[in-house]
Parts: structure tokens; C-alpha cells; sequence
């Protein structure tokens, strides 16, 4: 059962806090964005949800918050060969399926991925880190689009 937005941003309200970092009230709004965007917002997204609410806060405040939150591994950043950034939160281990043409991202449903990681980085002998497995094609809305 999937826990409400108020539960989440809590939760990861009090990891921040065990921490040691300050919840300013902007920060809380970016956890809230974060939390309520499955589409993998990028920086200027979520600066203009939480700018809505904050008017004051500017874009280096939701960049340096996004620093913060993946040096404290609560966010992961999803870099692209065209410079973009898209941010996920820090969840399970998934996969990312990316459309290459409109640059939407999906988190699918797919069992083992942990398992799958844990095999290969065992088979090697490496001490995992980080991991992020992105399969990228064309969604079927562009393939639609694309065949006209």
C-alpha cells in the first residue's frame, strides 16, 4: 500500500533532520515536489511549482537543495548527453524507461531489479555504490506521432 504525500515528505523531513540540515519551509515545499512528480521533474520544474507558494525562492536555492539531497542520497540525479538533469527520489532499486524523442521518463513496474544489480556487482566483485539501470526508446505515444 503506497503511503500519502504528507507521510513521505515527513518521513524524509525527519531523515533530513537526523542529519543535521535546517527544514526551512522552501526546503519542505522542493520535498513536496519531489515527492508528488513521478515525471522526474528537472530543477526549473520544481522551482516554478515551489515558487508558486514561495515567491521569494530563487532557482540556486532549489539547486543547492537538490545538492543537498544527493549528497544525503535521499535524490538521485539523472544526467543526459544534452546536459539535462531530471532528479528522482531514492526509493527502491527500479529502472528507468527514457523516450529519446520527448524525454519522458517511467518508472516500471519490474521485479528483481535489486536482485539483478546484487548478481552482476557480486559476479564481479564490486562493492555497490550507486546503481541506475536506463533502457531508452521511443514511448508509444512518439511512435504514434513518429508513423503519421
Amino acid at each position: 500500500m503506497e503511503m500519502n504525500l504528507e507521510t513521505r515528505v515527513n518521513q524524509m523531513a525527519e531523515s533530513l533532520r537526523e542529519q543535521g540540515l535546517r527544514l526551512t519551509p522552501q526546503r519542505l515545499a522542493i520535498l513536496g515536489v519531489l515527492l508528488s512528480n513521478r515525471a522526474h521533474p528537472t530543477a526549473e520544474q520544481i522551482y516554478e511549482q515551489v515558487h508558486k507558494d514561495f515567491p521569494t525562492t530563487s532557482l540556486a536555492t532549489v539547486y543547492k537543495t537538490m545538492l543537498v539531497l544527493k549528497e544525503t542520497g535521499h535524490v538521485v540525479e539523472l544526467g543526459f548527453n544534452d546536459g539535462s538533469n531530471r532528479y528522482d527520489v531514492v526509493t527502491e532499486p527500479h529502472a528507468h524507461l527514457i523516450c529519446v524523442n520527448c524525454k519522458s521518463i517511467l518508472d516500471p513496474e519490474v521485479e528483481g531489479v535489486g536482485q539483478f544489480t546484487q548478481k552482476i556487482i557480486e559476479m564481479h566483485g564490486y562493492k555497490l555504490v550507486n546503481q541506475r539501470l536506463d533502457i531508452f526508446g521511443i514511448c508509444p505515444e512518439c511512435q504514434a506521432l513518429l508513423s503519421k
